[in-house]
């Protein structure tokens, strides 16, 4: 169990509880409180709930730990784990069925992405635009028009989702409103292609990645640039933020992973170890790993706290294209160019199941957010749902006539978006 707290002060000042909130992925409680008349949130991640914790055990541990849950609250806390612990035994396992086919674009799709609810979702295109469409009626709400390139990287500002990001070879990144398709800021600076972004949690900044071998922060009010982060010999080609948000990560095809503060711009780590480009890099939920994947056929475990190697992750035998965590970060899966997926325990670094069954190599690999199931993207026109403990394929969703190259689940896990080469997306649900 962990709090984490947004918002800084003085930590004399009296507090008060004005709230209490449920997050069911991963599970956690979210209190609101004042404090010196300011309204602030903090975090009880309560990342190894299961369905047969001991509620009062608990419910003393969080009492202990964090003053703003007084003894009059404890009723009300032991009320919210009992339905996180009704949520985690209620395993989804519907079957998804295709619902829309959408042509997006004449030119070929570059990336699709959701928003949190998974009400509606955006693709890139080679012919200069972001589109917004609402999944439901997959009506198209705005065309995003102003890049002068390709529009590559695509995001929403999740969980807000009231923004958008796109990154073009144009070398700019504009900034939209989701509600209206205006766009707010265009941020010049970049010298060469823009090939991947991401907002931090906060909905404060944007990162862009660039083949100019940089990273930039900008600010999301004002539209200026706030940092560039310099030191890869070669483009960068991931980054993302962790969850507080306090620090960013960039792969590159320099083989070197680096990892950055965001509030100054500081390098904090170089993470060397890979023998080839990089393809994924990101952190656990709580912050305390990172994992990298490369071409060289590895995925590399490392302490977020020293930058320091814990494991090589082994056993594929072609380029990783793809890796992540589960929601509470347990598990980690691997995706590769020999058509095969693996899951692997965070905490024994060893291989727990061996997904196998696509036909071509598989780019795109996520959990749901339960974490009991897994999607994958192929380059054989086919993505597939696997049960996350036995390997066993659940689903396949077929379709395409092209390689898929961009699957997910929305936060409820009740939708699944795919992109694939031949110029659509399908919904499925």
């Amino acid at each position: 169990m962990a709090t984490k707290s947004v918002g800084r002060g003085p930590g004399k000042e009296k507090m008060k509880l004005k709230s209490l909130l449920l997050r069911y992925y991963p599970p956690g409680i979210m209190l609101e409180y004042e404090k010196s008349g300011e309204l602030k949130t903090k975090s009880i991640d309560l990342l190894n709930l299961s369905s047969s914790t001991d509620v009062n055990a608990l419910v003393e541990e969080i009492q202990k730990a964090e003053p703003l849950i007084t003894a009059s609250r404890s009723d009300q806390v032991k009320l919210l784990i009992q339905r996180l612990q009704d949520k985690l035994r209620q395993h989804s396992n519907h079957k998804f069925y295709l619902f829309k086919v959408l042509r997006a674009h004449i030119l070929p799709l570059t990336n699709v992405a959701l928003n949190k609810s998974g009400s509606c979702f955006i693709t890139g295109s080679y012919d200069r635009t972001c589109k917004v469409w609402d999944t439901a009626s997959g009506e198209e709400l705005h065309t995003l028009e102003g890049h002068r390139n390709v529009v590559y990287a695509i995001a929403f500002n999740n969980p807000y989702g009231d923004k958008i990001a796109t990154g073009s070879f144009d070398k700019t990144c504009k900034l939209w409103s989701a509600e209206t398709g205006k766009c707010y800021h265009t941020f010049r600076g970049h010298t060469a292609e823009i090939v991947c972004l991401s907002f931090n949690p906060q909905s404060t900044l944007v990162a862009t990645g660039s083949m100019d071998t940089t990273a930039k922060l900008w600010d999301i009010q004002n539209g200026e640039e706030v940092f560039t982060l310099t030191g890869h010999s070669a483009e960068i080609i991931s980054l993302s933020f962790n969850t507080l948000g306090n620090r960013i990560i960039t792969g590159s095809f320099d083989h070197t992973v680096a990892v950055w503060e965001a509030d100054t711009g500081r390098k904090v780590y170089t993470l060397i170890g890979h023998c080839a480009e990089i393809s994924s890099a990101l952190f656990n939920w709580d912050c305390s790993l990172i994992l990298t994947g490369s071409m060289d056929k590895t995925c590399m475990l490392w302490d977020a706290t020293n930058g320091k190697c814990v494991a090589t992750l082994t056993g594929h035998d072609d380029e990783i294209l793809d890796s992540c965590f589960d929601y509470t970060g347990k598990l980690i899966a691997t995706a590769s160019a020999d058509g095969t997926a693996r899951v692997f325990s965070a905490a024994t670094r060893k291989c727990i199941t061996k997904l196998e069954g696509h036909e071509g190599e598989i780019s795109k690999i996520s959990f749901n957010p339960q974490g009991n199931h897994l999607l994958t993207g192929s380059a054989d026109k086919t993505a597939r749902i696997w049960d996350a403990q036995t390997g066993q394929c659940l689903q396949i969703l077929e379709g395409h006539t092209d390689e898929i190259f961009s699957c997910a689940f929305n936060y409820k896990g009740n939708i699944i978006i795919t992109g694939s080469k031949d110029n659509t997306c399908r919904i499925w649900r």
